[in-house]
């Protein structure tokens, strides 16, 4: 999915943009209204993240203009406009959330997916609901996995992970084949990073991640899952 983050703070801007790629998200930014306006007719963005206070157009008028062109994309606010009257208007213009400046990661985490599982949800048609690994049950759509009464939470490169290695089960897939399809084509491999999220993700779904069931390492070659 493609999140365009729409914020004239530098720093906020890197910020959020480094969440959203941890999570799986390809993200492309604005700087002020008028870019954001021009990034999403180019772009045509999965959702957006927008301020309100920057300059060329202000979030609201950049959401009214969003709005007026596409119905359905999600659009979350952040900003430091904090007064009700302010998350009045931007969910009146549209907007699906608003999150208050300063926030924390694990709120915007937690936001984000609630927003990408409705995004999901809608653009489903039909296809398979969950599938089975060991003895989890993944959602796709709901960014999650259920093993027995237990929810995992799940983001939404993980779901990408899983997908993948339950759709070639059995065999090996290499480091570069895990990035194209789960980072993207554009991205430079690391294998320290592909490490940590397979480390991360194992302690969310395995039993014994020091002996895992569902994503095994195959040394010198890349990781498989058996089924």
């Amino acid at each position: 999915m493609k999140v365009l983050v729409a914020e004239d703070n530098a720093h906020t801007r890197a910020g959020l943009s480094e969440i959203l790629e941890a999570e799986g998200y390809r993200v492309v930014v604005a700087r002020d209204g008028k870019e954001a306006l021009e990034v999403f007719e180019r772009e045509a963005p999965d959702f957006v993240c927008l301020d309100i206070m920057m300059p060329g157009a202000d979030g609201y008028e950049v959401c009214r203009r969003i709005r007026a062109q596409n119905g359905a994309v999600p659009i979350i606010i952040i900003s430091a406009k904090s007064e009700e009257v302010d998350k009045v208007v931007g969910l009146e213009l549209g907007a699906d959330d608003f999150i208050v400046k300063p926030f924390g990661v694990k709120e915007v985490v937690a936001r984000i997916r609630a927003v990408t599982r409705r995004f999901l949800a809608a653009r489903s048609e039909g296809g398979a609901a969950s599938f089975r690994m060991a003895d989890i049950e993944v959602f796709p759509v709901e960014l999650r996995a259920r093993r027995g009464e237990a929810v995992i939470d799940l983001s939404l490169r993980d779901v990408k992970i899983l997908e993948l290695l339950h759709a070639h089960r059995g065999k090996v897939l290499d480091r570069n084949t895990i990035f194209n399809r789960c980072w993207g084509i554009d991205y430079f491999p690391n294998s320290r990073t592909l490490d940590q999220q397979i480390s991360q993700l194992r302690k969310r779904i395995e039993v014994d991640p020091r002996s895992p069931r569902i994503i095994r390492t195959v040394h010198g070659a890349g990781y498989r899952y058996d089924g």
